[in-house]
């Protein structure tokens, strides 16, 4: 318990923090808040929302400001949604890349397969119940939430993983099926913001220049000096690039990489996914949560826990300038994306989940019953960080994404259903 207590400390208590100072200045004087929201730190004709968007987003008192003809605008929002959290989605495929690609990995296998098979329900529950209860209210409601379908297909894995260790205790084994299944989650959703959610004008050209910058780094920086060093058993050039250039050039290439998403339209939050695999990574899995990564010498691992404090507060500041909505924004969108979670989640969970262990014989771990996947189905409906994320990119900023966002914000209330649902199923909580 201590091993999450310390994860959830690290990262998710900043991003409480940012999200409740934000929801408290939003509601007591909104004006300055969505003022320091957009604040303005660089204008220029490169880098960030163009500047008619920014001055719409800003409100009054935007002209005060010297543009000098600038045609983007770098504003505080920008700096920390399109460029901090790229570390952040950075972590999350790291650990997504070690449980699909070394031999140990927690996705790898049939051991993964009814976990997969069911982050699938958890995904198109949630999307049916949403937009089939959009349909039913009526088709201008439709026309206005539609495009945030995938708000309520995210999973918060800390918080989930907290609150299934609270439901099922550590040694149970709907716990690891719970972890597998966020991962696959955090897997999915990488890829549904990737293709359903660009960030401007699609120029896909562009991203030939992030795949070039990761393979020419691989090639430059990992391959080149491994094969150099054949025969050799002091290893010399790989130690000399371990040595002296440590991370930088993976600094430099995800940079390009980042650059490269930006151009081809993609949201660059997700710029630096091409870089991650390229990087030296051990050669297994210890497992996300896993003390044991602390002392793991390889380069990725370095680079993550490198990046544990800059995340932290990138994570605070995600919260303070994302989660401050005024409560009289909440409307339909608000209760499709809470139905989605907490109806389309279980429901979906459970019902591939069954598919899977029984029609299709992939079978359930010994010791966990069908209905517990009714249980880590409610857990994983806190969507809550990706939930959020998904929702400023879903809506334009108004009242639609604040409504969204406010039903991402109640998803905490799908760990108190969770216990609840424990207590009902008479679930055996297992703590070795």
């Amino acid at each position: 318990m201590y091993r999450v207590w310390n994860f959830l400390t690290n990262y998710s208590l900043l991003l409480i923090f940012g999200a409740v100072i934000a929801l408290i200045w939003a509601n007591t004087n909104p004006h300055s808040y969505h003022h320091l929201v957009e604040y303005p730190l660089w204008f220029n004709d490169w880098l960030g929302p163009n500047y008619k968007y920014w001055a719409k987003a800003y409100g009054d008192g935007y002209d005060t400001f010297a543009s000098g003809g600038a045609t983007n605008v770098l504003s505080f929002h920008y700096l920390v949604n399109d460029i901090g959290m790229a570390f952040f989605f950075a972590i999350a495929a790291k650990e997504v890349w070690e449980a699909i690609i070394l031999k140990d990995g927690s996705l790898r296998g049939k051991k993964a397969a009814t976990p997969l098979v069911a982050t699938a329900g958890g995904m198109f529950g949630p999307i049916a119940v949403y937009l089939g209860l959009a349909a039913f209210l009526g088709s201008d409601t439709y026309n206005a939430v539609q495009n945030g379908w995938a708000i309520p297909t995210a999973t918060d894995i800390a918080f989930s993983y907290l609150v299934g260790r609270i439901v099922f205790g550590a040694g149970h084994p709907a716990v690891r099926f719970l972890l597998l299944l966020a991962i696959a989650d955090d897997a999915a959703g990488l890829i549904i913001l990737a293709i359903f959610y660009p960030s401007g004008e699609l120029a896909p050209e562009w991203l030939l220049v992030s795949f070039a910058a990761a393979f020419l780094t691989y090639i430059a920086f990992n391959w080149l000096p491994h094969r150099m060093d054949d025969g050799k058993q002091e290893r010399p050039y790989t130690t000399l690039v371990r040595k002296y250039l440590t991370f930088w050039p993976y600094l430099l290439g995800g940079c390009i990489s980042w650059y490269g998403f930006m151009k081809a339209g993609l949201h660059p939050a997700l710029g630096l996914l091409p870089i991650v695999p390229v990087i030296p990574h051990a050669d297994r899995a210890f497992g996300f949560f896993d003390a044991a990564e602390e002392h793991a010498h390889d380069l990725l691992n370095m680079i993550e826990h490198a990046l544990k404090h800059p995340v932290e507060i990138v994570l605070f500041f995600f919260g303070l300038l994302n989660a401050g909505v005024e409560f009289s924004s909440i409307g339909d969108a608000t209760w499709l994306v809470l139905a989605g979670l907490i109806i389309g989640k279980p429901v979906g969970i459970f019902l591939f989940g069954w598919l899977a262990a029984s029609p299709m014989r992939l079978g359930m771990p010994e010791g966990m019953r069908l209905i517990d996947l009714v249980v880590i189905g409610f857990v994983s409906a806190i969507g809550f960080t990706v939930s959020l994320f998904v929702a400023t990119v879903a809506f334009d900023a108004g009242p639609v994404q604040d409504a969204a966002k406010m039903g991402a914000l109640f998803s905490f209330a799908a760990a108190i259903l969770s216990i609840a649902a424990g207590k009902v199923f008479k679930v055996e909580k297992r703590n070795s």
